[in-house]
């Protein structure tokens, strides 16, 4: 099932309003923050049983570089695997670096899944059974939504039951200089800013790595020219040695995000082992 919902995924629709299967409902552009940018849509199966408490939710979260993007991007690639699944998904989107530098972007994505904690009921989704994923950008949110901690001071944390993350930044220093370096993330996190190396550090995943993190699968190209394939390399070792739950699924060839259609249905048919196999569905 998975595999046809790739098939008419192409670059030129990339900005399109997804069009949304007969059976999916949504709840759009809700508010969990006061910045006009900090809101979210609500999709849930209509062949699900309503309000039953015991879906599981996915906060999903756009990349762009933090600079570009916008939620209705991903519905098809990040969204639409888990309806079919029957979960319930918060498709989120949050502050660029047009509207505001970092860290807002960080801050946004805390306070969007503490949203989604305190309204899991009125979805029917189940508080212990939330999931964070996103692609690129939205990769590095979605874990540092599954990794910071209080002491971050960068927002709100809570658990969250697995992170699903797609080729995502994970040592934000890293793409600020060297031969790593990249437009997007200088424009986030320019020299301007005080407390620069600091700051790139609080806002780095792989800076957090420590015990009872939540289960981590990272799905990375090998040939990624935009983030470094060692980015997901080291943070699964990272969290390994630490003595957590970490896989990651190497994608041969591949790029930054360019899959074929026949490895992304792969990667979903993985993705929901890799819950399964955590008592996540």
């Amino acid at each position: 099932m998975v595999h046809r919902l790739f098939l008419t995924f192409l670059p030129a629709l990339l900005f399109a309003q997804p069009k949304l299967p007969d059976w999916v409902s949504v709840q759009s552009d809700i508010p969990y923050a006061n910045h006009p940018e900090t809101v979210l849509d609500v999709y849930r199966s209509k062949r699900s049983p309503p309000n039953d408490g015991k879906r599981v939710g996915v906060l999903v979260i756009h990349g762009g570089g933090w600079v570009g993007g916008k939620k209705e991007n991903v519905f098809e690639r990040l969204c639409l695997p888990y309806l079919e699944k029957g979960f319930v998904v918060a498709n989120v989107e949050y502050r660029l670096a047009g509207a505001s530098l970092a860290p807002a972007a960080v801050q946004d994505v805390l306070r969007a899944a503490q949203w989604f904690r305190e309204n899991a009921s009125k979805f029917g989704v189940s508080k212990r059974r939330i999931i964070v994923t996103g692609d690129s950008a939205g990769g590095h949110l979605a874990l540092m939504v599954g990794l910071t901690p209080k002491k971050a001071k960068l927002g709100p944390t809570g658990r969250i039951a697995a992170v699903i993350n797609f080729y995502g930044i994970t040592d934000v220093q890293d793409q600020l200089e060297g031969q790593n370096m990249r437009n997007y993330a200088v424009t986030w996190v320019p020299e301007s800013l005080p407390d620069r190396q600091e700051l790139s550090r609080r806002i780095s995943p792989v800076s957090w790595v420590g015990k009872h993190m939540p289960p981590v699968l990272t799905i990375h190209g090998d040939a990624d020219p935009t983030v470094p394939y060692e980015h997901g390399v080291d943070l699964t070792k990272e969290l390994r040695n630490a003595g957590n739950d970490a896989e990651m699924i190497p994608i041969r060839q591949g790029g930054h995000g360019n899959f074929t259609p026949a490895q992304f249905a792969d990667i979903y048919v993985q993705i929901f082992e890799f819950l399964a196999r955590r008592k996540i569905q």
